[in-house]
């Protein structure tokens, strides 16, 4: 099997993902996944689509990681790893698409308008 890459995005992050045959090695930005992500709950949210199908020790996953913190970091590696198993195993989409992992949530920052101090808030009003 050669590599398979696929990309994941969320918010400011972007995921570029690399899967090989392995041991189930990840490793991200040239550090373990542990390194890079110290919390447990991040860790497992990149490790979701692998325990999701059962492959955790079947491929190595190298991952380049910019943009954006940690959260928005960790849900772009997993969007990138669900991408690239579909790429390796079509059938695997429909379950992975079930959980979620499939979809890229849309949801960012709104821009700032002009004339007001945020995207929605108004500056105070004084009627007199």
């Amino acid at each position: 099997m050669e590599v398979v890459n696929a990309i994941g995005r969320r918010k400011a992050a972007v995921a570029r993902v690399y899967v090989s045959e392995g041991t189930g090695k990840i490793t991200i930005n040239n550090r373990d996944l542990a390194n890079y992500f110290p919390s447990s709950i991040l860790q497992f949210v990149v490790k979701q689509p692998l325990a999701k199908l059962n492959v955790a020790e079947q491929y190595d996953i190298k991952i380049n990681l910019v943009g954006g913190g940690f959260k928005g970091q960790s849900e772009a590696a997993r969007l990138g790893i669900a991408r690239a198993l579909v790429k390796i195993n079509p059938e695997d989409k429909a379950a992975l698409r079930a959980e979620g992992f499939i979809t890229r949530d849309p949801r960012s920052v709104e821009r700032k308008k002009p004339g007001r101090p945020k995207a929605r808030k108004r500056f105070q009003f004084s009627k007199r």
